[in-house]
């Protein structure tokens, strides 16, 4: 059945939804432009607080930690669906955007840089799924591909600090830290403008077992555990993409192109990926589309260690765009589904437990991969990638 505003309520302008997706996209992508900050000046950060080797994967690491922990929270509060989801937004950007800047701060070590990015990790919670709850509050017809352009726009966030750096000019990293922070609260602005959607039901007494009780249906669990194999390979490749191309160049001392750059084309290539998927989806199926794009990204697992050895290097970086696209393109099929599939007062609440449990597997496979690359030192280490798209492509393959 489709949720319907309630009776008695007024339709909004239609001012306001047809401009509601563009802001919506806009402050998505400048709210999730805080996530890998640290991962675009991470050469910068270790040079002025003497940070190990290590520090790439506890400071990504720490992002998720947070952000699993701030959802946890709103699950368990059941915030995203008991307030306007509009100024929930905001104050997360608002705060995110000050841990984010803190970094730029000269007295700093590594545990007070990890702490900052698990604080910024922890408002995160209160923008990405919040942003899909809004968004699933004014769109009822065509989710999947209004999401599409959702996910795209985080896509695009999660890329953008690669890009200031890679930019002409070499912007200092104070700079690129100060760029994103104001970027991502002019974003919590611009969705304080926003009503709530005409969709939305808000929960009236507190449930703190509703996270448990939306896997009590199978379409909901289905979708869930295939957002959830989908997770674990995709971080963990955005996360190494650039020690992917560093590892290259090592290999081929004559390939010429810029590390910062093509880690923003390889990871920003998956924005109008997210769309196409989610236009794909409405003559395909929602479940198709994401099956198809799960085996797509398994196959470039398994041929990564390979594609190292690639004598061409156009033909390695186009490799690594190509799997920049599958890797993500069933991600807003999957919180599509979830959506869908979990009662409408609840909704809030499903979308953000589900993106909790899935950046928990993040950190499960960041910390595998980079123990294997440290200990082992062989490109096959990224074979530990596949095993995330073969369970769920299993899970979407088994009948209904």
């Amino acid at each position: 059945m489709k949720n319907i505003p309630p009776k008695g309520s007024s339709p909004l302008p239609s001012a306001v939804r047809r401009r509601t997706l563009p802001l919506m996209v806009f402050s998505q992508f400048a709210g999730t432009s805080l996530w890998f900050a640290s991962n675009g000046v991470m050469g910068d950060l270790q040079a002025a607080f003497a940070l190990p080797g290590s520090a790439l994967g506890h400071l990504t690491s720490a992002v998720q930690l947070g952000f699993i922990a701030g959802t946890l929270v709103f699950a368990l509060l059941t915030l995203a669906d008991r307030f306007s989801p509009s100024r929930l937004f905001f104050w997360s950007a608002l705060l995110g955007a000050a841990c984010n800047l803190g970094m730029a701060w000269g007295g700093n070590s590594l545990w007070t840089l990890v702490a900052l990015r698990c604080a910024t990790g922890f408002f995160l919670a209160g923008i990405y799924p919040v942003g899909m709850k809004i968004v699933a509050d004014y769109f009822d017809r065509g989710l999947g591909a209004s999401l599409g352009y959702l996910v795209g726009a985080l896509v695009l966030g999660t890329a953008f600090p690669h890009l200031l750096r890679g930019a002409p000019g070499e912007m200092p990293w104070q700079g690129i830290l100060g760029a994103t922070s104001a970027l991502a609260a002019l974003g919590g602005v611009l969705v304080l403008s926003l009503p709530d959607g005409p969709y939305r039901k808000p929960m009236q007494i507190p449930d703190p077992a509703a996270f448990l009780k939306v896997f009590g249906t199978r379409g909901f669990r289905r979708a869930a555990f295939g957002y959830f194999g989908h997770m674990w390979e995709l971080y963990a490749f955005w996360a190494f993409v650039p020690i992917l191309l560093q590892t290259y160049k090592a290999m081929h001392p004559g390939a010429g192109f810029g590390i910062s750059l093509w880690s923003f084309l390889a990871i920003g290539a998956g924005g109008p990926a997210c769309v196409l998927g989610g236009y794909l989806s409405r003559g395909l199926g929602e479940e198709r589309v994401a099956r198809a794009a799960l085996i797509l990204s398994g196959c470039c697992c398994l041929l990564c260690p390979w594609a190292l050895y690639w004598d061409s290097t156009g033909l390695f970086l186009a490799f690594l765009v190509f799997w920049g696209m599958v890797v993500i393109a069933d991600s807003p099929l999957f919180s599509s589904l979830v959506a869908r599939n979990a009662p409408a007062e609840q909704r809030g609440t499903a979308l953000t437990i589900v993106t909790c449990i899935g950046f928990a597997i993040t950190i499960v496979s960041i910390e595998m991969l980079g123990g294997l690359l440290g200990n082992l030192q062989t490109p096959l280490s990224f074979l530990v990638l596949a095993l995330g798209p073969a369970l769920s492509s299993r899970v979407l393959g088994k009948d209904k």
